[in-house]
C-alpha cells in the first residue's frame, strides 16, 4: 500500500513597523490576519517582530536595529535546525513576511541581510490568489492583479539588476534606446489590455447565461457577502444542502458558487457564495477581482456574514460596507447574520454576546451555521422576503391541459385545488412573471 507523501512544512516570521498614526489594536488585529494568511499559503509562523517608527527605513523598511536583530535570530534557529540531533521543535527559517508593501530594493536588502526570502503583504495575498483561482475569469483576474503589481516595480528592480537594464533594440522592440524595462512594461501592458477584453467578454457571457436561466426557471438570488473566513460556506453548505469547499484558510476560494436553497421553495432560489473580503487588500486587486462580485449586484437579497466570535467585528463590517459601495452594491437589501456565536464561550457568554448585537443591530441574525434550527430559522426569512410579493389567484386547468400541472406545482405555491368535470380550480401563490406565463399558456 502507498503512503501518501505530505509536502514537508514550512516555517516564516512575520515582520511590522507600527507607525504612530495605527492604534495598537488596528496593528495587532492586522498582525493576526497576516499570520492567517501565512497559514492559507502553507507557512508556519514562529516568531513576530515588531517596531515602533515614526516612518518606514528606506533602505529596508525595518531599522537597522531590528534587522541585526532579526538576523542573529534567524541565524541561530537555522544553526539549531540543521545539527544532525536537532531537537524537534527547532525551525529552518525560510521566509519572512512583511505587513506592509514594499519596495524592490526594501526587499532585496532585508533578504540580504536576514538570509530569508521576504515576501510583502500585497505578495502573499496575490500567491494565495494564484494558487486558489480556479474557472477561466479569477485566473484571468489573478494574472491582470499580479502584472499590475508587477509593472511599477520593474524600473527599480532594473537598477538592482545592474547591467540587464541596458538599452536594446531589435526584433519586438520600438528601435534603438527602447530600455529593456520599457520594453518589459509595454509587454506588461498590452497583456493586461489583452486580459481585459477578455473578462468583458467573459462577464456579458454570464450576465446573457444568467438573464436566460432566470428567464426560463424564474429564479431569484440571495447572495453570501463578507469578512473572509467568517463562515460564509459553512453556511452556504447549511443552507443548500451541498458539499462546499469548507476549510478554515482566507480564500480558501476565490470562484464564485451557485447553487438552490435546499428544501426548495416557491419561488426557487439560487444562494451565491463570493469571494471574501480583507482589511487592507491593495485598490489594485478589489480593482481586478470586481467582477468575483457580480452575484452580489445581481442578487436580490445580500446575507452580511460576519463572525460574532471576532472582537474586532466593526472592522469587517466596515470592510464589507467599503466594498459593496464601490461596487455599487450597497443598495441591495440585506439581511446581517452574526455567525460563529457557539465560538463566543459558554452558553451565558452566547446569551450576552446575542442580546449586546441585536441592541446594536436590532434586523441582525445571531446564529451557528452549524445548528440546524438557527439555520432553518434564517431559511424561513430568506424564503420570506421572496414570498413577500407573490400573488394569489385561482387559475382553471382543463383536463386537457393537465400537463401544466408540473410546472405550476414547481414554479408556484398550492394552497388549495377543486375539481369538476370540465377540470380543475387551484388556488395558487407566484410572481407576477409566473402567473402571466401560465394564464397565456392556459388561453393558447
Amino acid at each position: 500500500m502507498q503512503t501518501e507523501v505530505k509536502d514537508a512544512p514550512k516555517y516564516a516570521i512575520v515582520a511590522s513597523v507600527q507607525l504612530p498614526s495605527v492604534s495598537d489594536i488596528e496593528f495587532e488585529a492586522s498582525l493576526t490576519e497576516l499570520r492567517e494568511l501565512a497559514k492559507t499559503l502553507g507557512y508556519h509562523v514562529v516568531h513576530t517582530f515588531v517596531q515602533k517608527r515614526s516612518s518606514f527605513d528606506t533602505t529596508a523598511y525595518l531599522g537597522i536595529g531590528k534587522r541585526q536583530e532579526i538576523q542573529a535570530w534567524v541565524s541561530h534557529e537555522n544553526e539549531i535546525a540543521e545539527q544532525e540531533d536537532a531537537p524537534a521543535d527547532s525551525h529552518l527559517i525560510e521566509a519572512i513576511l512583511v505587513d506592509h508593501e514594499i519596495s524592490p530594493s526594501q526587499a532585496r536588502n532585508l533578504e540580504k541581510e536576514t538570509g530569508c526570502e521576504v515576501m510583502d503583504r500585497t505578495m502573499v495575498i496575490l500567491e494565495i490568489f494564484h494558487r486558489n483561482a480556479r474557472s477561466r475569469a479569477a485566473k484571468a483576474q489573478v494574472e491582470i492583479a499580479r502584472l499590475g503589481y508587477m509593472a511599477p516595480r520593474l524600473r527599480e528592480a532594473a537598477k538592482l539588476a545592474g547591467p540587464q537594464g541596458r538599452q536594446r533594440s531589435g526584433v519586438g522592440g520600438r528601435g534603438a534606446g527602447e530600455s529593456s524595462t520599457e520594453l518589459d512594461r509595454r509587454k506588461i501592458r498590452d497583456r493586461i489590455a489583452e486580459l481585459q477584453l477578455e473578462i468583458l467578454a467573459m462577464e456579458a457571457e454570464r450576465k446573457t447565461q444568467r438573464a436566460r436561466r432566470q428567464q426560463r426557471q424564474g429564479l431569484t438570488s440571495v447572495a453570501l457577502v463578507g469578512y473572509t473566513n467568517a463562515g460564509k460556506s459553512t453556511l452556504m453548505r447549511a443552507l443548500t444542502g451541498s458539499e462546499v469547499l469548507v476549510a478554515n484558510k482566507l480564500f480558501a476560494t476565490l470562484d464564485t458558487t451557485v447553487r438552490t436553497l435546499y428544501p426548495e421553495s416557491v419561488p426557487r432560489v439560487l444562494v451565491s457564495d463570493t469571494v471574501g473580503f480583507i482589511k487592507n487588500l491593495p485598490h489594485g486587486l478589489v480593482a481586478s477581482f470586481k467582477s468575483t462580485l457580480d452575484e452580489a449586484l445581481d442578487a436580490a437579497l445580500l446575507l452580511h456574514v460576519i463572525d460574532a466570535s471576532d472582537p474586532g467585528f466593526e472592522r469587517q463590517l466596515e470592510v464589507t460596507d467599503k466594498v459593496l459601495e464601490e461596487i455599487n452594491a450597497d443598495d441591495v437589501p440585506r439581511i446581517r447574520v452574526f455567525n460563529k456565536i457557539d465560538h463566543v464561550g459558554d452558553a451565558a457568554a452566547q446569551a450576552e454576546r446575542e442580546a449586546a448585537l441585536k441592541a446594536q443591530y436590532p434586523d441582525c441574525v445571531v446564529m451557528s451555521a452549524r445548528r440546524p434550527d438557527d439555520v432553518a430559522r434564517l431559511h424561513k426569512m430568506i424564503v420570506a422576503f421572496f414570498q413577500r410579493d407573490l400573488i394569489e389567484t385561482e387559475i382553471f386547468v382543463p383536463w386537457a391541459q393537465q400537463q401544466l400541472l408540473g410546472e405550476i406545482y414547481a414554479t408556484c405555491q398550492v394552497r388549495g385545488e377543486r375539481s369538476d368535470e370540465q377540470g380543475t380550480f387551484f388556488q395558487i401563490c407566484g410572481e407576477a412573471s409566473v402567473l402571466e406565463r401560465l394564464q397565456q399558456k392556459l388561453s393558447d
